[in-house]
């Protein structure tokens, strides 16, 4: 019997997996493997690692449906694969293409150790690979515009089917991943299952009009799932432009933002900690005031409603991810890699490419074009949570105060006794006054 492995990474699925595809087609036995290490960003923090136990259970069920199972690991991913392979004399170890200096320092090595037997796919995690268009002379495109349009004209590759059978060998032992009690106790459910019904079920057609509602919470919350890979952003691209209209085109939209800021990464793995684009910021420092950032105390209601959305659901609309990481990196100008962290710490869908480029992007030393762009809260307050509803729904002490009032408390003349006042002055804020414009 002629056996190859499958090392999943954020490919936790069956349905359009290039990886396991691979392998079944090569080998008459294939063995699925995740490994849990202690190092990866993308699960350490306890809402991924809880999420991720869904996934794996998940997987393992899915698997299990069609004959085979999921072979779960602890220890260094690199050290349990080549002793995997080595036992079962395995032909191939089959591996999604990753993009952070992690991922690239693991392919690395299972490189070294496998050689040609290593077969690494490429967009499994994304919809188009890093590197699969660029521009004359560079490795990578810098500005979105240009990339999306490159993205659009580029081939892309079709979605595969979930497999009809998976047989492993006899004998491989496993262990069950610990179950891990998430930060969040309003934490959404993992799992390739749950994310597919999400999406079969979720109103694309009304994206393009609810995206920026705060309150309407129209996005898709498929983030999580597509960070784990339980869906496929290939799939996803493809079933959306099924569907037609300007909700799918801007759904779209996002997911080509998604592999831009992948193919960045692949390309500047440094930019996870480094600025992409030194601006020779001198960050203010001040614990108390990103004590109170952190906590939604800031005594700014939208930026506080944000900050709290995301520690009770470990996730965040969109919008107001910008408005908050706008309000800590321009506002009280703080350094953005203290934001990113934050972020990390409780994000499900915390991933290393997004969140640090996203922050880098707010901050001004990434991608954008226009580095002093500053979100102000209240602007954004009146444009995207116009009547309140958004914070009433996560500042319970400002629920009782109706309409667009609940976003300037301290106008008021019975002022709420449990809510801080404004930790900052809005007026012409210190990122301004650091680079002497507004």
């Amino acid at each position: 019997m002629t056996v190859a492995l499958v090392l999943f990474t954020q490919d936790l699925r069956l349905h359009d997996n290039p990886a396991l595809h691979a392998a079944l087609a090569e080998a008459e036995e294939v063995v699925p493997l995740f490994v849990l290490e202690d190092g990866p960003a993308h699960f350490a923090a306890p809402n991924r690692a809880a999420f991720l136990a869904d996934c794996l259970a998940d997987l393992d069920s899915g698997l299990r449906a069609r004959g085979g199972r999921l072979v779960v690991r602890h220890g260094d991913a690199v050290t349990q694969t080549v002793g995997l392979a080595r036992r079962t004399d395995a032909v191939a170890v089959h591996l999604a293409a990753g993009v952070s200096g992690y991922a690239q320092r693991r392919e690395a090595r299972l490189r070294a150790a496998l050689g040609d037997r290593l077969r690494v796919h490429d967009a499994v995690l994304t919809a188009l690979a890093p590197g699969a268009v660029t521009p004359a002379g560079k490795d990578h495109y810098a500005v979105f515009t240009p990339y999306l349009r490159a993205w659009r004209q580029a081939e892309r590759r079709r979605p595969l089917p979930a497999p009809g059978a998976v047989r492993v060998p006899e004998g491989i032992e496993g262990v069950g991943p610990a179950v891990v009690e998430p930060s969040s106790p309003g934490l959404a459910r993992g799992g390739e299952g749950v994310g597919r019904k999400l999406w079969q079920h979720w109103a694309v057609e009304r994206y393009e009009e609810l995206h920026d509602d705060l309150a309407a919470d129209g996005t898709s919350r498929l983030s999580p799932y597509l960070h784990f890979g339980c869906l496929s952003a290939t799939e996803l691209s493809h079933s959306a432009a099924r569907r037609g209209g300007e909700g799918a085109e801007a759904f779209v939209r996002q997911l080509v933002w998604r592999d831009f800021h992948h193919q960045v990464l692949a390309a500047r793995p440094d930019a996870a900690h480094a600025d992409y684009r030194p601006r020779g910021d001198h960050w203010h420092r001040d614990p108390a005031e990103l004590a109170a950032w952190q906590e939604g105390r800031t005594g700014y209601p939208i930026v506080d409603a944000g900050m709290r959305q995301l520690a009770h659901e470990g996730w965040m609309h969109n919008r107001a991810r910008l408005l908050t990481a706008s309000f800590l990196a321009k506002t009280l100008y703080q350094d953005w890699r203290l934001g990113a962290a934050h972020f990390l710490a409780l994000l499900v869908d915390g991933d290393v490419a997004n969140n640090q480029l996203n922050w880098q992007w707010v901050a001004g030393t990434g991608t954008d074009t226009r580095p002093n762009r500053v979100l102000n809260p209240l602007v954004q307050a009146k444009r995207f949570d116009p009547d309140g509803a958004y914070v009433r729904r996560w500042v319970p002490e400002l629920a009782g105060i109706p309409g667009a009032a609940v976003h300037r408390p301290w106008l008021l003349d019975r002022r709420p006794r449990n809510y801080p006042e404004p930790i900052v002055d809005l007026g012409v804020g210190r990122f301004q006054r650091a680079r002497g414009s507004r």
